[in-house]
């Protein structure tokens, strides 16, 4: 093995990786444009039959009367916190303090809209209803993201979310859901999209995440709130003269995947539960509550990175392509199950971990 190369490099190279669906290549977009009729019209600047009938459809799907598409959810939940501000008159959200607006957008809704954030519960774990109850500022919306990403994909109780959603609707708060992963709650809670959207005054949902599209994200509320959001996405620069590239992929990709998102989940607690019997690993959750965890290592970053090369060269399976680091000692990295999973061989994948439970417990004599 060769000191230079890197993990990244190395991954790239392996026969099977462990996480995700496939290369984000042309070829995805050349299969997906090879599936559908060639003159079907695309849409200009948010108008045509090709956007309408999605945004119909997913609205249809998410129980909401109406649902606009968007080319990030960074500008989506940015604009569906500036609308709930505004109809209340208190520039004041809150949500959890590894929150993506707060943590991945620099400052976005603080600098574009001048809007407070009041972080709720500890980081490392979800915000609760005692969170909610205790909260001592007048707010105009609460967001929650399901899964938290931040944590592993942690989940609330299900009967957390009612409990929470009807304390919102008797306060007057405006409830949010981050869903860019909607789709991956579902199993764990065993409800519908619809179901669980019912709780939230808005949605998003991402295409790119769980789903594998290319980009874009939907919007879901009311017909006041879209009409509304649809003033915004043109303020924002998302007026794009055509999405139909982003619109056909999503759609494409969310057909193939919807129904899928179970048998993701069964396999990451099958691929947690050979994490956690190596020495010095562990997932969090211990159990995924989706098909999302992350794996921590009691190894320094250099020191997991190396191991991770070393295994890959060897198995030609790639077990993640980055490792951050955690503090001196330890270190970590996220897995999101996809249709990659399902193609390594068993023996293949039971043979890796033993090399890597073998690797680990040489780095400690």
């Amino acid at each position: 093995m060769s000191d230079t190369k890197t993990l990244k490099e190395v991954f790239k190279k392996t026969t099977y990786q462990i996480a995700g669906h496939s290369k984000r290549d042309l070829h995805q977009l050349q299969q997906v444009l090879s599936s559908v009729d060639g003159n079907v019209e695309g849409d200009m600047y948010g108008a045509g039959e090709l956007i309408e009938n999605f945004q119909r459809k997913m609205a249809e799907y998410l129980g909401k009367e109406s649902a606009v598409f968007f080319p990030s959810g960074t500008m989506a939940q940015q604009i569906a916190l500036r609308i709930w501000c505004d109809e209340k008159g208190i520039k004041k959200v809150a949500y959890h303090p590894l929150c993506h607006l707060e943590i991945h957008e620099e400052d976005g809704l603080k600098e574009l809209h001048q809007i407070e954030a009041v972080l709720l519960a500890d980081k490392d774990s979800v915000i609760g209803l005692d969170d909610v109850l205790g909260m001592d500022d007048d707010i105009a919306c609460l967001l929650l993201e399901l899964p938290q990403r931040e944590i592993g994909g942690q989940l609330p109780p299900y009967e957390d979310l009612e409990a929470i959603s009807r304390y919102c609707r008797e306060k007057g708060i405006r409830l949010h859901l981050d869903g860019a992963r909607l789709l991956e709650t579902l199993p764990y809670y065993q409800k519908s999209a619809d179901e669980v959207c019912a709780l939230f005054d808005s949605v998003y949902v991402s295409f790119y995440k769980g789903i594998g599209g290319i980009a874009g994200a939907i919007l879901a509320g009311d017909e006041d709130f879209t009409k509304q959001s649809k003033v915004w996405k043109r303020r924002h620069g998302g007026d794009l003269i055509s999405l139909y590239p982003y619109i056909v992929t999503a759609e494409y990709h969310f057909e193939q995947r919807k129904h899928k998102f179970g048998q993701y989940y069964e396999h990451a607690k099958e691929l947690a539960g050979l994490y956690n019997q190596c020495q010095g690993i562990s997932t969090r959750p211990i159990l995924p509550v989706s098909n999302m965890f992350h794996v921590h290592a009691d190894l320094p970053k250099e020191e997991l990175e190396r191991i991770m090369v070393s295994l890959s060269e060897e198995t030609g399976i790639g077990f993640t392509h980055y490792v951050r680091q955690d503090d001196e000692s330890s270190s970590s990295f996220e897995v999101s199950i996809g249709d990659r999973y399902a193609m390594i061989p068993k023996e293949e994948l039971a043979s890796a971990f033993e090399k890597l439970n073998r690797k680990i417990g040489a780095q400690g004599k």
